[in-house]
């Protein structure tokens, strides 16, 4: 076999591995199960709990 067809080999054996080891990374991330949103309000995690931070008021004094 002449260099060329050996290089060829070799190149189309690493892009089979590269093409296999994608495609059992994409499973493993699928596995995982589904992926939650992040939470929109993160001053109320589950609801049951008061807001930490309280709304400024206009009677504050530091307003002018």
């Amino acid at each position: 076999m002449d260099r060329s067809k050996i290089v060829a080999v070799i190149t189309g054996a690493i892009a089979l591995l590269l093409g296999i080891a994608y495609l059992v990374m994409v499973q493993l991330l699928d596995f995982r199960g589904e992926m939650l949103p992040a939470p929109v309000d993160l001053s109320e995690v589950d609801g049951s709990q008061p807001a930490l931070v309280q709304p400024a008021s206009s009677s504050s004094p530091l307003s002018p």
